[in-house]
């Protein structure tokens, strides 16, 4: 079966850095998880433009928009990115920057980080990125739910605020990263409610096999998520996603395969990400990937 993995990161962030150096153990540079991909069909990652102008700064309110992934200097063709937003820094230099990013190939969506940065999804700063998601037809993800930071704000990360923005901009889809967790269930209602409204199943645990198949395999560790997914009973519109290097991604594999009804696994790990990311289909028709 082929992968797409919705949610990945690849850029100089020390807490990234140290996670995979302290707890997933992973190779977190190109050549890891070109490797980790090559090894699981993994056919393409969706990595999420984020970065720190010190190390550890992030949420960092001097991190130019639009953010990429700085790890690299020239993305291969198994990866694109979501351009991330700072909402410090959305004047007319920097909306002028992120619209022409949006007309590269490998620019596929648009990163908004609620709870890092202290702004309500409906918030009208984020106007309009609404208004340029809406005109070149492609997703805006939300950070949802627990913050990777202690500087974060939970209020803000609530995936109950993308209800206001989802029905004021029917035209734009959205997608949920983290499915909102711990507040599952809410963010199960929220994608069941609107039909623009996504979430992918990414950064649900942290660690490396051991202690993934240890949570994986815990009688309760998992029971919230459980009973949302199967509230929403859409699995068509839930994507897979890793949060690399969080994880590793055979144990992530693993995980999802496990949590979600095996008849719906071409819809989670593959097909609903051509439908939320339509940029991404040159990407998979260019590497021989039947499209279906």
């Amino acid at each position: 079966m082929k992968i797409i993995d919705a949610h990945m990161h690849l850029s100089h962030i020390q807490e990234f850095k140290a996670t995979a150096a302290e707890k997933s153990f992973v190779d977190y540079s190109l050549d890891g998880i070109l490797k980790e991909y090559r090894d699981n069909n993994v056919v393409l990652g969706i990595g999420m433009g984020l970065t720190e102008t010190k190390p550890g700064g992030f949420p960092d309110e001097e991190a130019v928009t639009p953010m990429g992934l700085d790890l690299v200097e020239a993305l291969p063709p198994q990866l694109v990115y979501c351009l991330g937003i700072n909402p410090y820094r959305l004047g007319t230099q920097e909306l002028e920057a992120l619209e022409r990013d949006l007309q590269k190939p490998e620019a596929v969506g648009l990163k908004i980080y609620l709870g890092y940065y202290p702004f309500y999804a409906y918030d009208s700063v984020y106007q309009p990125v609404y208004e340029l998601a809406a005109a070149y037809r492609v997703p805006v993800v939300f950070h949802t739910g627990d913050t990777y930071s202690e500087r974060g704000l939970l209020k803000y990360s609530h995936p109950l605020t993308i209800d206001e923005v989802a029905v004021t901009h029917r035209n734009v889809n959205f997608m949920m990263a983290h499915f909102g967790d711990p507040w599952v269930l809410d963010g199960a209602e929220v994608v069941y409610k609107n039909r623009n409204v996504f979430a992918d199943l990414s950064g649900l645990m942290v660690g490396d096999t051991a202690n993934c198949n240890r949570l994986k395999d815990s009688p309760l560790f998992f029971a919230h998520l459980r009973h949302a997914v199967t509230y929403c009973d859409h699995y068509d519109k839930l994507l897979f996603g890793t949060d690399w290097p969080l994880a590793p991604v055979e144990a992530y594999i693993r995980f999802v395969r496990e949590l979600i009804p095996a008849e719906h696994h071409e819809d989670v790990f593959y097909r609903t990400a051509l439908n939320v990311f339509p940029k991404i289909r040159p990407f998979l028709e260019h590497e021989g990937h039947a499209l279906r």
